[in-house]
């Protein structure tokens, strides 16, 4: 089964590196830039799960595809996804399927339009990793987890072959109920990159603020509503879990999103906040927090623009 991974940065560089370090066929849709760097350092990944470099990994560039994929693994950001389909588009058959990891759900409508429902699966993974300076894939902390699956739920030929080959990387698999998977991480994203962006500090503060778990807890209430009139309430241990994180005392943690507002980086307001909102109103869901915090990140990326 050949795999284009879309992308050698921070999460396709590690899921596509720990599947070419298994011996897996594997081709990184890159720029010429980073084709270079890899033609000359190698693929280094960094990991408590172990170090590896891969030397001279195979890349293509988006003006050289010439062949059709079995799978497509596409790991972009939300505002580089236009950009990221022209780039992988000639890789797509009739028989490719497409694993997206972006946050959020209004991607697979995007997707969907593109290159047809059917060829589209669930996908997400959750993982803490990073590119240094030197252009190296560092993870951050062990836990990592990547899962597809049907859209409808069931458990099809395709997907029981991919997770044959994906079945190489600690914590990758197949899932039933990949949609669910899906809602529940992007309510626990939302609700992270609200509270930790318009708080502009990390879990832990805001807890140890006056009234600051109230606020995660609220937050985490409007996100949970938006997703049980969606029919996906959140629930069992992973979302108690999530639960947990978010209102951790003393806790380090953040959204990359906060991350990527202290680097004055684009953000992905409108895919993982603003998108909430917008089935709130569908809805009629009250949502006050979640508007607030859309506010100011519609603030900072008004004021990142106008300064370059």
């Amino acid at each position: 089964m050949r795999v284009l991974v879309v992308g050698a940065g921070a999460i396709g560089g590690y899921f596509g590196g720990r599947l070419l370090q298994a011996g897996r066929d594997i081709t990184f849709l890159v720029r010429e830039k980073r084709a270079s760097e890899l033609a000359s350092a190698g693929l280094v990944i960094r990991s408590p799960n172990g170090d590896v470099t891969l030397k001279k990994p195979p890349t293509v560039e988006a003006s050289t595809i010439k062949d059709k994929f079995d799978v497509v693994l596409l790991s972009c950001k939300a505002y580089d996804l236009d950009d990221a389909i022209k780039s992988f588009a000639p890789a797509v058959g009739a028989q490719t399927s497409i694993i997206p990891m972006l946050n959020g759900m209004l991607h697979l409508d995007t997707l969907d339009r593109t290159f047809g429902r059917e060829r589209v699966l669930g996908g997400l993974c959750a993982i803490a990793v990073t590119l240094n300076a030197q252009r190296e894939v560092v993870q951050l902390q062990p836990m990592q987890s990547l899962n597809f699956g049907e859209r409808d739920g069931t458990m099809s030929d395709r997907v029981r072959a991919i997770a044959e080959v994906f079945s190489s990387v600690n914590g990758a698999g197949a899932s039933a109920h990949i949609m669910q998977d899906m809602w529940e991480k992007w309510v626990f994203l939302a609700s992270i990159a609200a509270s930790t962006c318009l708080m502009r500090g990390p879990v832990g503060a805001i807890v140890a603020a006056p009234g600051g778990k109230d606020f995660l807890l609220g937050i985490l209430d409007e996100c949970t509503a938006v997703a049980k009139a969606a029919g996906h309430e959140p629930g069992g241990p992973s979302f108690q879990r999530f639960k947990g994180l978010l209102t951790a005392e003393g806790s380090p943690m953040t959204a990359s999103m906060f991350r990527d507002i202290q680097a004055g980086a684009k953000v992905e307001a409108d895919h993982v906040i603003g998108d909430m909102i917008a089935r709130a109103d569908d809805a009629k869901i009250p949502v006050p927090k979640l508007r607030t915090a859309y506010t100011h990140l519609k603030a900072y990326e008004t004021l990142r623009e106008a300064n370059g």
